[in-house]
Order: structure tokens, then sequence, then C-alpha cells
């Protein structure tokens, strides 16, 4: 490895301490009452590196929620081999976990995407939509997705949906608790697959 990439891969892997120690205050403290100072200390870098990758701790919320893609690796490791109904149920399980263990950094990324729309949700490269649409590949093959509709149609839809029952437990101020409506939603969800 050169030295281009090694740099590189370091700054990867600081950009992701930054966002993983923010993650973690701000479940802990409240989005306003976190200051760079705190995540630097946190993530054990300086505030220059802090200000190299981000310029500003409101723009961390640009980032949305790059560290739900490593916890859905870790919730999904090792469950490569299991029925895609079940894979399923365990994406959004893991899915609706890390919504309610983060809400108040949810809320705050909801209304900047709201107020300032963009793509990057819905891309293909995001490990979520792609870990969905790896089950509705899956069961294609295995004869068990409703035949009249593609993976990538259903992965989207089944994206769409679930993230907007996130977005509506945000606008009912986290009011009803969200593990139950996503469970009852999956079992809907669930009839896509067929013996």
């Amino acid at each position: 490895m050169d030295h281009a990439q090694r740099r590189k891969l370091q700054g990867a892997e600081t950009q992701r301490k930054i966002l993983h120690a923010a993650l973690a205050l701000v479940r802990e403290r409240g989005f306003d009452r976190v200051s760079v100072r705190d995540i630097c200390k946190a993530a054990g870098v300086t505030t220059g590196a802090f200000y190299h990758h981000f310029p500003s701790k409101e723009a961390l919320l640009e980032y949305g929620f790059a560290p739900l893609d490593d916890y859905m690796r870790a919730a999904l490791e090792g469950r490569g081999e299991e029925p895609p109904e079940r894979r399923l149920w365990a994406i959004l399980s893991a899915y609706t976990r890390f919504m309610e263990e983060n809400r108040d950094l949810l809320g705050r990324y909801y209304q900047k995407r709201i107020a300032e729309p963009d793509t990057k949700s819905m891309d293909e490269s995001r490990y979520t939509l792609r870990a969905m649409l790896d089950c509705f590949r899956q069961a294609e093959r295995e004869g068990l997705l409703v035949p009249d509709r593609t993976p990538e149609w259903v992965a989207g839809f089944c994206f769409r949906h679930f993230r907007g029952v996130v977005v509506d437990w945000i606008l009912h101020r986290y009011g009803y608790p969200l593990m139950p409506r996503m469970e009852e939603d999956y079992q809907l969800f669930s009839t896509l697959f067929h013996a």
C-alpha cells in the first residue's frame, strides 16, 4: 500500500471515529449539550482533525447515519445463510433499535433532510438498502418472492415504507413504541414472500 492509500484509509478511519464518538455523546447528552471539543476528546483526535473532516458540528448531520451501516453490518454478521424472510426481520429490527437508541440525532437529521433534500439515502451503496435487496434477490432465486415485482422494486418500497414509519414516529414526538409498529408492518410485508 502506498503513502496516498494509507493516508486515505487513515482519514476515513478518523472520520469514522469522530462520527461514532459524536453519536455516543449525543445519545448520552443530546445534540445541543455536546461540543466539538467533547467529540474530539471522545474520539481521541485534535480539533484540527475534526475541522479537517467537518466544517462544524452541524455538518455531522450531513453524514446522516453513516454509523448505521457499521451497526447493521455487525447485527447481520453470520446471518447470510438464514431464510430471506428471517434476514429481513433481522434488518428491520436492527434498524429500529438503532433509531430508538439515537432519537435526538435522528430528529435533527430528518429536520435537516426535509429542509435540504438529497438522494443519498436511497443510494445503493448504503448497506441497509443493499442488505434488503440481497434478501429479496435470494427470495426471487428461491421462488419465494411474489412474481409481479422485481427485487429492486420491493427493496426500494420496503426501504421507503420503513423509513416513513420512523419519520411518523418522529412527527409524533416518539409517542408510541417503535418496535411493535415495525413488527406489525413487517407481518404485512412478509406476505411478499410466499411458500
